[in-house]
């Protein structure tokens, strides 16, 4: 049987618009520690936000940002990344993986962090049955595992967090010192080419055990 957590430091204030106008690694830094929550059905499956990466095309090209590719414009695919920041861009990694990623930044300036990996909160008996009831240790620690978990997928794609009634949100809570956030390049960047491809713009809670591996 799955124990859930003791909820009550669970917060109900959400993150606005203003939380997402900013620069891409500032938001991806302050990301770390605030809650990711999605209601399903009559349920609500939340987590800890732990591993991070910032795509950034912020006023400083990024060539392993998608809003980077076809000179710099909105593609079918891209658009959500050059319009209001806040909005959830969700695409199709290696045609098997939903990955989810949060827009930054200004407007027609594309920039996302993506939600790289997570530490289960709430809704744990639905996350590990959606895991295959595999260890909970391996239930959210990539991007591809915690859309599984938490069940986010292209249907989501384009929806504004920040909405009120928005059935996917991150909620505020404390920032992580920077003294236990650690930073490296990001990965699975393929043949994107130097020195875009080593940038230090993964960023993660230092000795959490669900940071990706």
């Amino acid at each position: 049987m799955v124990i859930e957590p003791d909820m009550k430091n669970h917060s109900s204030e959400r993150l606005k618009t203003e939380f997402f106008a900013r620069n891409c690694r500032i938001v991806a830094h302050n990301l770390l520690g605030k809650t990711l929550v999605h209601q399903v059905r009559e349920e609500i499956l939340a987590a800890k936000i732990v591993e991070v990466e910032a795509y950034c095309d912020f006023h400083e090209p990024d060539l392993a940002c998608h809003g980077s590719r076809n000179n710099g414009r909105p593609t079918k695919r891209t658009k959500v990344m050059f319009g209001e920041a806040g909005h959830i861009y969700v695409y199709l990694n290696y045609g098997i993986h939903w990955l989810f990623n949060v827009v930054t930044g200004e407007k027609d300036c594309a920039s996302a962090v993506l939600i790289r990996a997570v530490e289960p909160i709430s809704g744990l008996e639905t996350m590990g049955r959606n895991r295959n009831n595999q260890p909970q240790k391996n239930w959210t620690n990539g991007p591809g595992k915690l859309t599984k978990a938490m069940e986010i997928n292209q249907s989501h794609n384009q929806q504004n967090l920040c909405r009120p009634n928005s059935v996917i949100w991150i909620e505020a809570n404390d920032s992580v010192p920077v003294d236990q956030i650690g930073c490296g390049p990001r990965i699975g960047l393929g043949k994107t080419p130097e020195p875009w491809k080593s940038m230090p713009w993964r960023y993660w809670i230092k000795n959490n055990p669900h940071v990706s591996t």
